[in-house]
């Protein structure tokens, strides 16, 4: 298993991080077909948290029964996708493809998740303090919907 000292995160924050990414590789498994560049991403995204099939019993998971379950917590559900994104440093177009799809899903505007995305390409990322960046997505949807 990935050591959390090395992500960034607790160990508490990287198992929600996999609960987030199960979440989204369910959304994508209950479509008919899924394009193999956003199968791609989502590859590369477990690979970058180091899944294990232990990750998969700890979440108490069936990979023959992944679905989208709409999370409580919406706000820390694009948190994920912004870490998940910036897992390498790299923010490629289909990674971002992935993550508009999901929080649309979520049910956030895609005006809103068009200009988030962009503001997270342009900015450079705090590796040392994920929490921080956590932050600035919630000050970013409250002036948002302030500015809408």
């Amino acid at each position: 298993m990935e050591n959390s000292s090395q992500t960034g995160l607790s160990a508490e924050q990287l198992v929600s991080v996999k609960k987030s990414y199960f979440n989204i590789l369910g959304l994508f498994l209950q479509q008919e077909s899924i394009e193999s560049r956003f199968l791609r991403c989502l590859l590369k995204w477990g690979i970058q948290l180091s899944l294990h099939t232990d990750d998969l019993v700890r979440s108490n998971l069936d990979i023959d029964r992944l679905t989208f379950n709409e999370p409580r917590e919406k706000i820390e559900a694009l948190y994920h996708l912004v870490y998940l994104i910036n897992l390498d440093n790299i923010v490629e177009d289909v990674e971002l493809e992935v993550a508009t799809l999901y929080a649309e899903k979520l049910g956030f505007a895609p005006e809103l998740v068009g200009e988030l995305f962009k503001s997270i390409a342009t900015a450079a990322y705090d590796q040392h303090n994920p929490a921080s960046f956590q932050k600035e997505i919630e000050d970013f949807i409250r002036i948002y919907k302030t500015n809408s």
